[in-house]
């Protein structure tokens, strides 16, 4: 399950919306007492959390509250951040709350490359904060959280793989993952997709147009395992309903037991099943490529 801890975000890139496309959700922020509510109901059954949508996490105060509540109930917890606001302060709550694994995003390992794709980000408050979280783990001697960098390889950064690697362990990361990256607009190309298509999720045809390179199944492994629930209490079937345009209910008026039964979202799935290229949303969706590299 993932929840939205907040729709805010100063940060713009291909998979945080407020730059390359326009979202019409209205933004705003999770609260505690509804993110509570819906954690007693459903933690039995929940095995794996993820903290974040389309918003920037650690702009939420009452985030690290939320983490540490889920993390007492047994949940392994996650979440990704463009860590500028890892300050010492909340590098050490972060440790305290036991977050399991936190992701940095890290698109580039020189600030010329890092803008470039991360437009109005600092890749020195990037680093810093790395920094930061790492030397709290070591000062509480704690394991957690895991710290990742990722690495959404596009064409302005692909020749920083090994760079980027080197950052890592100068810093004291535990792992660096790369990930193919997610475009829109990408039938006629896109300055984004990578020249090497090793690194990329589309392929080009000999009339020049691309498409998104894995078969196109009615089949999706998302709808009856994981689903998304908004800062304002809708859940929506995936990640890839950015505009949260398929809502299949809202926790403020039924329970997630109800909604995970309900008729529209099995009529969702029955959709997925027999008709899966007709759903917007699907069009372009990772499911059967090969993400991570």
């Amino acid at each position: 399950m993932a929840i939205e801890p907040t729709t805010s975000c100063n940060l713009r890139c291909p998979e945080c919306p407020s730059g390359l496309r326009q979202f019409t959700r209205p933004t705003g922020m999770l609260e505690p007492a509804f993110f509570k509510k819906t954690i007693d109901e459903v933690y039995k059954d929940l095995v794996y959390l993820t903290f974040y949508f389309q918003g920037e996490p650690f702009l939420n105060p009452n985030f690290l509250e939320m983490v540490k509540y889920a993390s007492e109930k047994g949940v392994y917890t996650s979440t990704s951040t463009n860590a500028h606001y890892l300050s010492r302060e909340q590098a050490i709550k972060t440790v305290n709350s036991k977050l399991d694994r936190l992701i940095i995003s890290i698109d580039g390992t020189t600030q010329e490359t890092y803008e470039q794709y991360r437009v109005g980000g600092n890749l020195n408050k990037v680093i810093e904060g790395t920094r930061n979280i790492v030397k709290a783990k070591k000062e509480l001697k704690s394991r957690t959280p895991h710290v990742v960098f990722q690495f959404l390889v596009v064409k302005p950064n692909e020749h920083q793989l090994d760079d980027v690697k080197t950052l890592a362990s100068q810093l004291g990361v535990d792992e660096v993952l790369f990930k193919t990256a997610q475009v829109y607009d990408f039938k006629n190309g896109n300055p984004l997709i990578p020249n090497n298509a090793r690194y990329s999720r589309y392929r080009k045809y000999n009339d020049g147009t691309y498409g998104i390179k894995n078969e196109f199944l009615d089949e999706c492994w998302r709808m009856w395992s994981s689903c998304v629930v908004t800062w304002d209490g809708l859940v929506v079937p995936c990640c890839f309903d950015k505009d949260a345009s398929h809502p299949m209910g809202d926790l403020k008026c039924e329970s997630f037991k109800n909604l995970w039964r309900s008729s529209v979202y099995q009529g969702f799935r029955n959709k997925v099943l027999n008709s899966r290229d007709q759903i917007d949303i699907c069009k372009n969706c990772s499911e059967g490529s090969k993400v991570w590299l």
